[in-house]
Protein backbone atom coordinates (compact mmCIF):
# COMPACT_ATOMS: atom_id res chain seq x y z
CA UNK A 1 0.00 0.00 0.00
CA UNK A 2 1.70 3.89 -1.03
CA UNK A 3 1.79 5.88 2.22
CA UNK A 4 0.11 9.15 1.86
CA UNK A 5 2.20 11.59 0.52
CA UNK A 6 3.31 14.05 3.43
CA UNK A 7 2.26 17.84 3.76
CA UNK A 8 4.04 20.79 1.79
CA UNK A 9 7.03 21.81 4.12
CA UNK A 10 7.29 24.91 2.23
CA UNK A 11 7.26 27.97 4.61
CA UNK A 12 4.55 30.10 3.55
CA UNK A 13 2.12 31.08 6.31
CA UNK A 14 2.91 33.88 9.10
CA UNK A 15 2.09 33.40 12.90
CA UNK A 16 -1.29 35.35 12.33
CA UNK A 17 -2.20 33.22 9.15
CA UNK A 18 -1.63 29.60 11.13
CA UNK A 19 -3.97 30.90 13.56
CA UNK A 20 -6.58 32.05 11.23
CA UNK A 21 -6.37 28.56 9.90
CA UNK A 22 -5.66 26.40 12.69
CA UNK A 23 -7.73 28.77 15.42
CA UNK A 24 -5.38 28.14 17.67
CA UNK A 25 -3.40 31.45 19.05
CA UNK A 26 -0.34 32.47 18.03
CA UNK A 27 1.42 32.78 21.44
CA UNK A 28 0.20 28.73 21.84
CA UNK A 29 1.95 27.86 18.82
CA UNK A 30 5.46 29.78 20.32
CA UNK A 31 4.78 28.40 23.81
CA UNK A 32 4.13 24.36 21.78
CA UNK A 33 7.40 25.09 19.69
CA UNK A 34 9.35 25.97 22.94
CA UNK A 35 8.03 23.51 25.29
CA UNK A 36 7.37 20.51 23.14
CA UNK A 37 9.17 21.25 19.64
CA UNK A 38 6.26 20.85 17.90
CA UNK A 39 5.38 22.27 15.52
CA UNK A 40 9.22 23.62 13.84
CA UNK A 41 8.98 26.32 11.76
CA UNK A 42 11.36 28.49 9.49
CA UNK A 43 12.27 31.42 10.55
CA UNK A 44 12.38 34.58 7.78
CA UNK A 45 15.70 36.93 7.21
CA UNK A 46 13.64 39.47 9.37
CA UNK A 47 13.46 36.58 12.41
CA UNK A 48 9.64 35.91 12.17
CA UNK A 49 8.14 32.42 11.44
CA UNK A 50 7.10 31.14 8.78
CA UNK A 51 4.90 27.96 8.70
CA UNK A 52 4.34 25.29 5.88
CA UNK A 53 0.98 22.72 5.25
CA UNK A 54 3.06 21.01 7.47
CA UNK A 55 3.40 22.51 10.67
CA UNK A 56 -0.82 23.49 9.94
CA UNK A 57 -1.46 19.85 9.61
CA UNK A 58 1.00 18.95 13.03
CA UNK A 59 -0.69 21.78 14.85
CA UNK A 60 -4.71 20.09 13.80
CA UNK A 61 -2.98 16.76 15.39
CA UNK A 62 -1.95 18.29 18.63
CA UNK A 63 -5.19 20.47 19.07
CA UNK A 64 -7.12 17.50 18.01
CA UNK A 65 -5.53 15.02 20.61
CA UNK A 66 -5.49 17.77 23.34
CA UNK A 67 -9.50 18.14 22.58
CA UNK A 68 -9.37 14.15 23.41
CA UNK A 69 -7.61 14.79 27.00
CA UNK A 70 -4.22 14.17 26.11
CA UNK A 71 -1.72 16.12 27.30
CA UNK A 72 0.08 18.69 25.58
CA UNK A 73 3.59 16.85 25.91
CA UNK A 74 2.05 13.58 24.99
CA UNK A 75 0.26 14.86 22.25
CA UNK A 76 3.70 16.28 20.92
CA UNK A 77 4.78 12.82 21.39
CA UNK A 78 2.52 11.56 19.58
CA UNK A 79 2.80 14.28 16.48
CA UNK A 80 6.37 13.64 16.44
CA UNK A 81 6.11 9.53 16.32
CA UNK A 82 2.87 9.05 14.70
CA UNK A 83 2.79 5.40 14.78
CA UNK A 84 3.10 5.28 18.64
CA UNK A 85 0.15 3.71 20.46
CA UNK A 86 -1.92 6.30 22.22
CA UNK A 87 -1.29 5.29 26.10
CA UNK A 88 -3.54 8.34 27.61
CA UNK A 89 -6.31 8.37 28.20
CA UNK A 90 -7.38 5.06 27.72
CA UNK A 91 -9.19 5.34 24.15
CA UNK A 92 -12.79 5.72 23.96
CA UNK A 93 -15.52 3.11 23.64
CA UNK A 94 -16.99 2.33 19.81
CA UNK A 95 -19.73 4.73 19.31
CA UNK A 96 -22.90 3.18 19.62
CA UNK A 97 -24.60 2.34 15.85
CA UNK A 98 -26.99 5.07 16.15
CA UNK A 99 -23.79 7.46 16.47
CA UNK A 100 -21.70 5.85 14.21
CA UNK A 101 -24.13 6.23 11.42
CA UNK A 102 -24.37 9.67 12.16
CA UNK A 103 -20.42 9.66 11.57
CA UNK A 104 -20.82 7.57 8.38
CA UNK A 105 -23.10 10.23 7.21
CA UNK A 106 -20.99 13.59 8.67
CA UNK A 107 -17.86 11.71 7.10
CA UNK A 108 -19.63 11.17 3.68
CA UNK A 109 -20.77 15.09 3.79
CA UNK A 110 -24.48 13.61 3.68
CA UNK A 111 -26.22 16.99 5.68
CA UNK A 112 -29.26 15.44 4.59
CA UNK A 113 -28.82 11.82 5.69
CA UNK A 114 -27.72 13.19 9.25
CA UNK A 115 -30.40 15.37 9.96
CA UNK A 116 -32.90 12.50 8.81
CA UNK A 117 -30.79 10.04 11.75
CA UNK A 118 -31.23 12.72 14.41
CA UNK A 119 -34.84 13.34 13.61
CA UNK A 120 -35.80 10.00 13.90
CA UNK A 121 -34.25 9.18 16.95
CA UNK A 122 -35.58 12.20 18.68
CA UNK A 123 -39.01 10.31 18.02
CA UNK A 124 -37.81 7.37 20.59
CA UNK A 125 -35.36 9.08 22.56
CA UNK A 126 -35.00 12.13 24.92
CA UNK A 127 -33.27 14.92 23.79
CA UNK A 128 -30.39 14.01 26.92
CA UNK A 129 -29.71 11.24 24.91
CA UNK A 130 -29.50 12.28 21.24
CA UNK A 131 -26.99 14.80 22.48
CA UNK A 132 -24.84 12.41 24.69
CA UNK A 133 -25.18 9.16 23.24
CA UNK A 134 -25.48 10.24 19.50
CA UNK A 135 -24.06 13.66 18.71
CA UNK A 136 -21.13 13.91 21.55
CA UNK A 137 -19.88 10.49 20.68
CA UNK A 138 -19.64 11.04 17.02
CA UNK A 139 -17.88 14.45 17.54
CA UNK A 140 -15.19 12.75 19.45
CA UNK A 141 -15.12 10.12 16.59
CA UNK A 142 -14.56 12.61 14.06
CA UNK A 143 -12.39 14.57 15.96
CA UNK A 144 -10.34 10.94 16.15
CA UNK A 145 -10.38 10.68 12.58
CA UNK A 146 -9.56 14.33 11.59
CA UNK A 147 -5.89 13.46 14.03
CA UNK A 148 -4.98 10.43 12.72
CA UNK A 149 -4.99 11.83 9.31
CA UNK A 150 -8.39 9.81 7.61
CA UNK A 151 -10.46 12.33 7.11
CA UNK A 152 -9.68 16.27 6.20
CA UNK A 153 -9.56 19.34 8.08
CA UNK A 154 -12.99 20.01 5.72
CA UNK A 155 -14.70 17.66 6.95
CA UNK A 156 -14.14 18.12 10.52
CA UNK A 157 -14.91 21.91 10.21
CA UNK A 158 -18.06 21.04 8.28
CA UNK A 159 -19.66 17.99 11.01
CA UNK A 160 -18.85 20.55 13.53
CA UNK A 161 -20.33 23.16 11.96
CA UNK A 162 -23.64 20.62 11.40
CA UNK A 163 -23.41 19.73 14.98
CA UNK A 164 -23.35 23.00 16.53
CA UNK A 165 -26.10 24.49 14.62
CA UNK A 166 -28.33 21.40 16.07
CA UNK A 167 -27.63 22.33 19.41
CA UNK A 168 -28.23 25.95 18.70
CA UNK A 169 -31.81 25.06 17.77
CA UNK A 170 -32.13 22.62 20.95
CA UNK A 171 -31.29 25.79 22.98
CA UNK A 172 -33.06 28.02 21.42
CA UNK A 173 -36.31 25.14 22.04
CA UNK A 174 -35.47 24.43 25.43
CA UNK A 175 -36.06 28.67 26.14
CA UNK A 176 -35.05 30.28 29.46
CA UNK A 177 -36.84 29.64 32.93
CA UNK A 178 -39.03 32.51 34.72
CA UNK A 179 -37.78 31.77 38.03
CA UNK A 180 -34.89 29.38 37.93
CA UNK A 181 -31.06 30.84 38.60
CA UNK A 182 -29.60 32.83 36.22
CA UNK A 183 -26.15 30.99 35.02
CA UNK A 184 -23.59 33.20 32.08
CA UNK A 185 -22.05 30.47 30.14
CA UNK A 186 -19.48 31.62 28.05
CA UNK A 187 -15.97 29.77 26.22
CA UNK A 188 -12.61 31.71 27.92
CA UNK A 189 -10.76 33.88 26.10
CA UNK A 190 -8.72 32.81 23.43
CA UNK A 191 -11.25 29.52 23.61
CA UNK A 192 -12.91 29.05 20.29
CA UNK A 193 -14.25 25.35 20.96
CA UNK A 194 -18.04 25.48 22.14
CA UNK A 195 -20.12 22.49 21.19
CA UNK A 196 -19.15 21.14 24.90
CA UNK A 197 -20.42 24.36 26.52
CA UNK A 198 -23.85 24.37 24.50
CA UNK A 199 -24.08 20.91 25.19
CA UNK A 200 -23.66 21.97 28.79
CA UNK A 201 -25.96 25.33 28.67
CA UNK A 202 -28.66 22.86 26.79
CA UNK A 203 -28.77 20.45 29.72
CA UNK A 204 -29.32 23.20 32.32
CA UNK A 205 -32.25 24.62 30.80
CA UNK A 206 -34.04 21.55 30.48
CA UNK A 207 -33.40 21.33 34.78
CA UNK A 208 -34.89 24.44 34.97
CA UNK A 209 -31.15 27.01 34.97
CA UNK A 210 -31.91 29.93 33.53
CA UNK A 211 -28.81 29.12 31.35
CA UNK A 212 -27.80 32.42 28.86
CA UNK A 213 -25.58 31.30 26.22
CA UNK A 214 -23.09 33.93 25.53
CA UNK A 215 -20.32 32.67 22.82
CA UNK A 216 -16.96 31.76 22.54
CA UNK A 217 -13.56 33.85 22.89
CA UNK A 218 -15.51 36.31 25.28
CA UNK A 219 -12.98 38.48 27.26
CA UNK A 220 -13.02 38.71 30.87
CA UNK A 221 -13.79 42.36 31.51
CA UNK A 222 -16.66 42.12 29.07
CA UNK A 223 -18.45 39.20 31.23
CA UNK A 224 -17.46 41.04 34.17
CA UNK A 225 -18.96 44.04 32.96
CA UNK A 226 -22.19 42.32 31.49
CA UNK A 227 -22.61 40.52 34.82
CA UNK A 228 -22.21 43.38 36.45
CA UNK A 229 -24.70 45.69 34.65
CA UNK A 230 -27.32 43.10 36.05
CA UNK A 231 -27.81 44.16 38.77
CA UNK A 232 -27.42 42.60 42.69
CA UNK A 233 -28.91 38.55 42.62
CA UNK A 234 -29.27 39.34 38.83
CA UNK A 235 -26.49 36.62 38.19
CA UNK A 236 -26.36 33.22 40.27
CA UNK A 237 -23.37 31.80 38.70
CA UNK A 238 -20.65 31.82 35.92
CA UNK A 239 -19.93 29.03 33.48
CA UNK A 240 -16.23 29.54 31.64
CA UNK A 241 -15.10 26.63 29.30
CA UNK A 242 -11.52 26.49 28.93
CA UNK A 243 -10.55 23.13 26.24
CA UNK A 244 -6.67 23.46 25.90
CA UNK A 245 -3.36 25.45 26.99
CA UNK A 246 -3.98 28.73 23.89
CA UNK A 247 -6.39 29.91 26.29
CA UNK A 248 -4.81 29.54 29.96
CA UNK A 249 -2.59 32.27 29.52
CA UNK A 250 -5.33 34.87 28.68
CA UNK A 251 -7.84 33.59 31.24
CA UNK A 252 -5.10 33.91 34.05
CA UNK A 253 -4.15 37.10 32.79
CA UNK A 254 -7.77 38.66 32.65
CA UNK A 255 -8.86 36.93 36.30
CA UNK A 256 -8.46 40.58 37.76
CA UNK A 257 -11.45 41.29 35.90
CA UNK A 258 -13.72 38.75 37.87
CA UNK A 259 -12.59 40.11 41.43
CA UNK A 260 -15.39 41.62 43.61
CA UNK A 261 -18.46 39.56 41.51
CA UNK A 262 -19.15 37.58 44.96
CA UNK A 263 -20.72 34.69 42.89
CA UNK A 264 -20.05 31.24 41.90
CA UNK A 265 -17.56 30.66 39.10
CA UNK A 266 -17.58 27.33 37.48
CA UNK A 267 -15.03 25.96 35.19
CA UNK A 268 -15.00 23.00 32.43
CA UNK A 269 -13.72 21.50 29.28
CA UNK A 270 -10.85 19.04 28.11
CA UNK A 271 -8.30 21.20 29.70
CA UNK A 272 -10.17 21.01 33.19
CA UNK A 273 -10.56 17.58 32.76
CA UNK A 274 -6.63 17.10 32.12
CA UNK A 275 -6.05 19.05 35.19
CA UNK A 276 -9.50 19.77 37.64
CA UNK A 277 -6.98 21.17 40.27
CA UNK A 278 -6.60 24.29 37.72
CA UNK A 279 -10.37 24.87 39.09
CA UNK A 280 -9.03 26.20 41.90
CA UNK A 281 -5.99 28.09 40.64
CA UNK A 282 -8.58 30.26 39.20
CA UNK A 283 -10.21 30.81 41.94
CA UNK A 284 -13.31 29.08 41.13
CA UNK A 285 -15.17 25.32 40.94
CA UNK A 286 -14.56 22.10 38.62
CA UNK A 287 -18.16 22.05 36.89
CA UNK A 288 -17.32 17.69 35.95
CA UNK A 289 -15.47 15.24 33.45
CA UNK A 290 -18.75 15.84 31.69
CA UNK A 291 -22.10 17.77 30.40
CA UNK A 292 -24.50 15.45 32.52
CA UNK A 293 -21.92 15.42 35.41
CA UNK A 294 -21.18 18.98 35.14
CA UNK A 295 -25.02 20.27 35.13
CA UNK A 296 -25.71 18.43 38.21
CA UNK A 297 -22.95 19.69 39.71
CA UNK A 298 -23.32 23.04 39.14
CA UNK A 299 -27.43 22.86 40.04
CA UNK A 300 -26.48 20.52 43.59
CA UNK A 301 -24.21 23.89 44.39
CA UNK A 302 -26.56 26.38 43.73
CA UNK A 303 -28.84 24.61 45.32
CA UNK A 304 -26.69 24.27 48.53
CA UNK A 305 -25.82 28.26 48.42
CA UNK A 306 -28.89 30.10 46.70
CA UNK A 307 -31.69 31.69 48.91
CA UNK A 308 -35.40 30.21 48.58
CA UNK A 309 -35.95 33.21 45.98
CA UNK A 310 -33.22 31.90 43.07
CA UNK A 311 -33.38 28.55 44.61
CA UNK A 312 -33.46 26.22 41.60
CA UNK A 313 -36.76 24.37 40.62
CA UNK A 314 -36.31 20.44 41.44
CA UNK A 315 -35.25 18.92 37.95
CA UNK A 316 -38.32 17.97 35.53
CA UNK A 317 -38.23 14.65 33.67
CA UNK A 318 -35.60 15.13 30.97
CA UNK A 319 -38.05 14.55 27.97
CA UNK A 320 -41.01 17.15 29.94
CA UNK A 321 -39.64 19.91 28.65
CA UNK A 322 -42.35 21.84 26.57
CA UNK A 323 -41.59 25.62 24.74
CA UNK A 324 -45.14 26.87 24.87
CA UNK A 325 -44.98 25.83 28.99
CA UNK A 326 -45.45 29.14 30.63
CA UNK A 327 -42.56 29.11 32.99
CA UNK A 328 -40.67 29.60 29.70
CA UNK A 329 -39.88 32.27 27.43
CA UNK A 330 -38.61 31.96 24.48
CA UNK A 331 -34.55 33.35 23.60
Amino acid sequence: MTPAPLPDATPMFTASEAEARTGVPAATLRQWERRYGVPAPARHANGYRLYSPHDLAQIGQMQAHVLAGVSASRAAQLVQAPGEALAEPPAPAPPSPLAAELVAALVASDLRQAGALLSEAHTRLTVEEVVLTMMAPALVEIGARWAQGQITMAHEHQASAFLRGRLAALLELAGLSAFGPTVLAACAPGEHHEIGLLMLALLLRRRGVRAEYLGANLPLAELAAYTRQRGPGGVDALLIALNGEWALGPTQAQLGALAGLGIPVFYGGALLNQRPELAAALGGHYAGADALHAAETIIARLHSGASPAHRPPSPRAPDSTDPSDPQTEDT
